[in-house]
């Protein structure tokens, strides 16, 4: 038997050569952490090397576990013992399902806590953590709690327009209730303040900042375009994308009968992007806002909160992610207005949209990535590669400000030599300072020289040596993993 087998459908486990009597916290807040999240195995017998060691007396163990869990850990989760034989040794297997009764404590010696998973590891839950699990545990949701605002001192004129616009009707004041926008005394719901015109809630806010460059250090401009948008979530949508449609251009190319916009981001992803960032944000995070960043090459949304389920996305098949919804009334409102589907399937829609751009390569497909505490979308400049390769030159570009006179025509024709010049010289040198941008992102994570030089795509070992490598290390951008050992084979690179 395998640890696989060991483990059965679960995929969250922590194996421990022997049972701590000693020191069963070392075990039992991996109880709790389970419990809280999305459960695991616990296994007794096993070292970190996957070697089954066995446990020498398997009575008296599984005795000492059932003792503790039912002693220091409360509520009491539905744990399932048993004792399973690989290799002809004994080991333990403790099965902890994922718990309906949130948060789950450990305690003893006077200590109350409650444990999380984040990645491999069962750690601490914090003041922010534990309203979840409270939340959680009473089976409601943020957007479902009542705030202390009242209905009648707010206005709602957003909500209505675009209820109107989608749906042809005007949005009665019984459906105010219905939607969960106030309880029967006139108190808004979270949801509600959330929607409402002079939205009350500080913390929903929208910023948005055009970058110069690739990163957030543009040298003596560091921001081309910025703003705030505070308000309801309709008015921090609609700003959004408005942003976002003024700060990215559209590319076209002829065809026989007609033209083929490109553009540099599709904007049903945005749009789709957005409105997850907006709806599935964790509103129980008081210090964060959502964010969108536009840099040259990419566009970014970042908003509070991971994923609900305590999982991460990048370990995902975004065809197989469940719908679990945070704020499921505010996710029914925007199902009612037609901004998103109850199905879940706004990840897809994001990618699905890119996929279908006349601009679009796989290496552009749009990525996500999560942690405990955010979760980000990045959309790539679908025009940017073609730019840096010179494939495309700026009169490709759809002009925001109409047409132009045959006389400025022929004027512009006339410098046109001269500028494309410029412009090829331009770009060898922007072309070698973006990949040295991008090589540095790409080693944020220890990675070695052959993978950085693959990742730039250079055959040779001597000119990558020397334009990148070399420049990166006397520069202190890039460090070794291994100081002391520059030869060894199993050297790394890491951004410094």
């Amino acid at each position: 038997m395998d640890l696989r087998q060991l483990l059965g459908e679960a995929t969250e486990y922590d194996k421990k050569q022997a049972v701590e009597m000693k020191k069963p916290k070392s075990w039992l807040k991996s109880v709790s952490a389970f419990a809280n999240t999305v459960g695991g195995v616990l296994v007794f017998g096993i070292t970190d090397d996957d070697e089954v060691v066995g446990i020498d007396d398997i009575k008296v163990a599984s005795e000492y576990v059932s003792q503790k869990i039912k002693e220091r850990i409360s509520p009491f989760p539905n744990a399932v013992l048993r004792v399973q034989s690989v290799d002809d040794k004994e080991v333990l297997t403790v099965y902890v399902p994922e718990g309906s009764e949130t948060p789950y404590y450990y305690s003893a010696e006077g200590v109350t806590e409650a444990y999380i998973r984040i990645g491999n590891e069962s750690v601490l839950a914090d003041a922010t953590e534990q309203k979840r699990l409270i939340l959680r545990g009473r089976g409601t949701s943020y957007d479902t709690l009542m705030s202390p605002y009242n209905y009648d001192d707010y206005a709602f004129s957003k909500l209505r327009e675009r209820y109107k616009s989608w749906t042809g009707n005007s949005m009665t004041e019984k459906m105010m209730d219905s939607f969960g926008i106030r309880n029967s005394d006139g108190q808004l719901t979270n949801a509600g303040a959330l929607l409402a015109d002079d939205g009350p809630v500080r913390h929903s806010r929208l910023f948005c900042t055009r970058w110069n460059g690739l990163d957030k250090s543009g040298g003596g401009v560091d921001a081309l375009d910025s703003a705030e948008f505070s308000g309801s979530l309709i008015i921090l949508l609609n700003e959004g994308l408005s942003f976002v449609k003024r700060n990215m251009r559209t590319m076209w190319k002829k065809t026989a009968d007609s033209r083929i916009e490109m553009p540099d981001y599709c904007e049903r992803s945005v749009l789709e992007s957005l409105v997850n960032a907006l709806i599935h944000r964790d509103y129980l995070v008081t210090g964060s806002e959502v964010h969108i960043d536009i840099y040259d090459n990419r566009l970014t949304i970042f908003s509070p909160g991971g994923m609900p389920d305590g999982t991460l996305v990048q370990d995902w098949n975004i065809t197989d992610i469940p719908s679990i919804r945070r704020n499921p009334v505010l996710a029914d409102i925007f199902n009612r207005l037609g901004y998103m589907e109850r199905k879940g399937s706004g990840l897809e829609k994001i990618c699905l949209a890119y996929e279908n751009a006349a601009n679009y390569t796989p290496e552009l497909a749009p990525t996500f990535f999560s942690n405990r505490s955010s979760f980000i979308v990045t959309l790539w400049n679908l025009n940017y590669q073609a730019i840096q390769n010179g494939e495309f030159d700026e009169s490709l570009f759809e002009e925001q400000d109409g047409g132009q006179t045959g006389e400025q025509d022929r004027s512009q024709d006339e410098g046109q030599a001269g500028r494309q010049a410029g412009r090829q010289a331009g770009r060898q040198a922007e072309g070698y300072n973006n990949n040295i941008t991008k090589l540095l992102e790409y080693c944020s994570v220890p990675r070695t020289r052959t993978e950085m030089q693959q990742f730039l795509g250079m055959s040779s070992r001597s000119t990558f040596q020397k334009l990148y490598l070399s420049v990166l290390l006397e520069s202190g951008s890039l460090k070794r993993t291994l100081p002391d050992k520059i030869s060894s084979p199993n050297q790394k690179y890491i951004k410094s």
